[in-house]
């Protein structure tokens, strides 16, 4: 039997000490541990030209979009904060380009931190570029303990998709400086902080299946089971599209 292919957009470490200079594309590998024990089967992309988005599309059947560097300001109307980190143009014209397509072929998005927040600024929505700039901070953001252990609380809506893997509230880790400002109209909050952030969304467009958090689940896999459910159910929305 075969099983759904999930292509995982890659980012590229450059020069630090411990690959003695080369540069080398990756994913981290909570995401592989994730889609493997889902059954289903992990492809690493590199960041590549536009136009190459729908070849890579048309060889998946899902699409998970990892975390990285900060969103470009630029993408929504802003020029870029004192606060701001690095960011990678070229990642985020491609993953963009690759969202468009896989929403045309209407396969399924699972989007983690800095995905998340690029499928919001894609349709319209906006980011704090840094928490620094939410007056109403009153949870650590960026966690101090262990990043497979939850560190703050979330609520969410019950009737969602997110709601009926992890319940009315849930313990989640934590480790994002840029988070939802605005969310696009195009989806709908289903999860969010005791400060109120906006920890997860799903598509408004029941055409469209896009589940979309601010946590790290494939940090917590181990320790967490629900955590491997988020990529279960991920594989699974895959299944149904090939």
């Amino acid at each position: 039997m075969s099983k759904p292919i999930i292509g995982i957009p890659g980012n590229i470490l450059r020069g630090v000490n411990e690959t003695n200079g080369v540069t080398i594309t990756y994913t981290p590998q909570g995401f592989i541990d994730g889609i493997q024990a889902a059954k289903g089967v992990p492809v690493i992309f590199p960041i590549s030209p536009t136009e190459d988005a729908s070849y890579y599309v048309d060889q998946i059947d899902g699409l998970l979009l990892a975390g990285g560097q900060d969103i470009s300001p630029l993408l929504f109307g802003e020029e870029p904060h004192l606060k701001l980190e690095a960011t990678e143009p070229a990642r985020d014209a491609f993953e963009m380009a690759l969202i468009k397509e896989t929403l045309a072929q209407h396969k399924p998005i699972l989007a983690i931190c800095r995905g998340m927040h690029l499928l919001n600024v894609m349709y319209g929505g906006t980011l704090y570029q840094a928490l620094s700039d939410y007056k109403e901070l009153t949870v650590q953001h960026i966690q101090q303990t262990y990043f497979n252990t939850g560190s703050h609380t979330i609520t969410l809506d019950t009737e969602s998709q997110l709601g009926t893997i992890f319940g009315a509230t849930y313990l989640v880790n934590s480790y994002h400086h840029q988070a939802i400002k605005e969310l696009a109209d195009s989806f709908k909050a289903v999860a969010w902080s005791k400060d109120n952030l906006v920890e997860g969304f799903e598509s408004t467009d029941s055409e469209q299946s896009i589940i979309a958090v601010q946590w790290h689940p494939e940090l917590m896999l181990k320790e967490d089971l629900k955590m491997q459910r988020l990529f279960t159910d991920f594989v699974k929305r895959a299944s149904v599209a090939y």
